[in-house]
């Protein structure tokens, strides 16, 4: 592609051909303010519908101001983005913005995290000239995942892009016109009568309060200060690779750090959703095996993701049959608290709030699906709680997150593999299941753990694992537009796999829509990735099969995989919805 050369506040630099004046002064580390821009992390996709005009420059010959994100290059050009001229229109868009928003800082959701906060502040936006009337409000806060208030809505149409060119659900799009146009589900519908599948990404990307979670931490604080009640707690991988950039802490896991402030917390027992993990993996493994000897229910696709399911309960109806029917790790660990734990501990599972950390929303709406409780109508999981809101309790207490020392979990369902950790990144539930799937079904040593093949951020992998002889097709997806694009292929008969394994999530769990916000920042989420594949490579053992907690629970409880008391407990059946 043809370079070309504009000069940027009398800089010389030189773009391809197509790019945009933003692209090119990022490569002149100058910064432009955005509100609805938003490059997503795969690079394929960008946000760009140049609404909020608060990126615009000054560019020599043109009589009106460009908006950078949405105006191409030319050779030539010559640009000024701090002009006089450009910041005034700047200051006087947000202002704008301002006059139609609430004044609710103080007690917004987003407050500290909005970008249109931060601009107003960058700005020097102390007072408000306009007044008129305000937008039109739609509040929605009756589904547990996902809180919505259209009067902090600035049109930026992130969530809209999300929605529909990434996960390609098309729960919200653009409504009414003119002053009265909203970013909404169809005919003003509550979110859970759409087709929503609340996997939390249009939450990540909005820049204000209009899209927000669910917030459990007050039921969590009165759970935790009732004297009568037993409270443990367990962490998704994930968590731990996201929760120290709340705290000025990147690039490492804090998982000792995270369980030593869940104890100052409060929690009786801190315990590691890995274990989990690994417990899915036997259930799934041996699922899969089962299919695989019958040739029925091919291909076999995770069920981890809460997001994923809803997605295929809602969307796919005739392909039901194709999920693994384990319980996701969060639902599995809950099942067996309540009731392999309580009974070793003689805790009465009444009195027993079982909570779970997670970096995603869609977690929040699991937990309270009906089938998802013992026989006597006790819930798996009691309370659910965000990677954010865990680093909102910490510092509520006031603890001294960076001067924490390390912790470990509690057992006996704290102990984990390196398979566990690696669950919260795309292709990690397909490595660890292959790690224990090889050597079931060849009775052999798998010396080298590590498949490369299914690792990384794209969107869709595939690989052929030779096991022993046996090719097994395997294909990974994360991001539900790509789960759709090879839905539809099974469909037509042109895609031909054995297993499957989908993330609701662009990148996987560690890019949930309950993380601390990124922006889908590509160098973040790389970050994050490698922290698990780190924490994998230094455990002394990396297969689930090989937790030795795993093994004295079917022992002393389970008896053997996809035993009658394990389907009882840890797995589950689809509906359409």
């Amino acid at each position: 592609m043809s370079l070309v050369t504009l000069k940027i506040n009398d800089k010389e630099v030189q773009v391809e051909q197509g790019k945009t004046i933003l692209d090119a002064a990022k490569e002149l580390n100058i910064k432009i303010p955005t509100l609805c821009y938003l490059n997503l992390h795969d690079n394929k996709t960008e946000n760009k519908p140049g609404s909020c005009r608060v990126c615009v420059v000054e560019v020599e010959g043109r009589r009106n101001l460009a908006p950078a994100c949405c105006t191409p290059v030319t050779p030539g050009m010559v640009i000024k983005t701090s002009s006089p001229k450009a910041l005034a229109a700047r200051k006087t868009i947000l202002e704008l913005l301002l006059s139609d928003h609430p004044n609710e800082c103080l007690t917004c959701a987003k407050s500290m995290h909005c970008e249109l906060q931060e601009l107003a502040a960058e700005y020097g936006i102390r007072r408000i000239e306009f007044t008129g009337e305000k937008s039109i409000c739609q509040k929605e806060d009756n589904n547990f995942s996902i809180a919505r208030d259209t009067s902090k809505c600035i049109l930026c149409r992130r969530c809209e892009t999300i929605c529909n060119e990434v996960q390609k659900v098309g729960a919200i799009s653009s409504i009414n016109r003119g002053f009265n146009t909203t970013i909404a589900p169809a005919f003003g519908s509550d979110l859970k009568d759409t087709k929503c599948t609340f996997c939390g990404q249009c939450v990540a990307v909005c820049p204000t309060g209009a899209l927000v979670e669910k917030d459990n931490t007050s039921k969590l604080w009165r759970a935790l200060a009732d004297d009568e009640k037993v409270v443990i707690v367990q962490t998704a991988p994930a968590v731990r690779t996201a929760l120290g950039e709340e705290f000025g802490i990147t690039g490492t896991s804090v998982t000792g750090k995270m369980a030593a402030a869940l104890r100052t917390l409060g929690f009786n027992k801190v315990f590691d959703t890995d274990f989990a993990a690994d417990l899915t993996i036997l259930e799934e493994a041996r699922e899969f095996l089962t299919r695989v000897q019958s040739g029925e229910n091919l291909p076999m696709i995770t069920s981890c993701c809460p997001g994923w399911i809803t997605f295929i309960e809602k969307h796919y109806h005739d392909l039901l049959h194709l999920p693994s029917t384990c319980k996701s790790p969060q639902q599995m660990w809950g099942a067996i608290a309540k009731s392999y734990f309580a009974e070793k501990m003689n805790i009465d599972p009444k009195n027993l709030v079982v909570v779970s950390v997670m970096p995603c929303i869609a977690k929040k709406s699991e937990a309270e699906r009906e089938e998802f409780s013992l026989e006597s109508g006790i819930k798996d999981i009691d309370i659910v709680i965000s990677t954010r809101e865990l680093a909102r309790m910490i510092k509520e207490a006031g603890i001294d997150f960076q001067s924490l020392s390390n912790e470990e979990f509690d057992n006996p369902l704290g102990e984990s593999t390196g398979a566990g950790v690696i669950f919260g990144t795309s292709g990690g539930v397909m490595e660890a299941a292959l790690r224990t799937a090889y050597e079931w079904l060849t009775n052999k040593s798998l010396d080298k753990v590590d498949f490369d093949v299914v690792r990384g951020l794209q969107g869709t992998k595939e690989a052929t694992i030779n096991i022993d002889g046996t090719d097994v097709k395997v294909a990974i997806v994360s991001g539900l537009g790509n789960a759709r694009e090879l839905l539809e292929k099974i469909r037509s008969g042109e895609a031909n796999y054995h297993f499957i394994e989908v993330m609701a999530c662009p990148g996987g769990c560690i890019n949930g829509g309950g993380q601390p916000y990124s922006n889908n920042r590509r160098d973040i989420i790389e970050g994050r990735m490698q922290i698990l594949y780190n924490e994998d490579q230094g455990k002394a053992i990396r297969k689930s099969h090989e937790n030795p907690e795993i093994k004295k629970l079917y022992e002393e409880y389970l008896g053997e995989p996809n035993s009658h008391k394990a389907h009882d407990l840890l797995h589950t059946h689809y509906t359409k919805r």
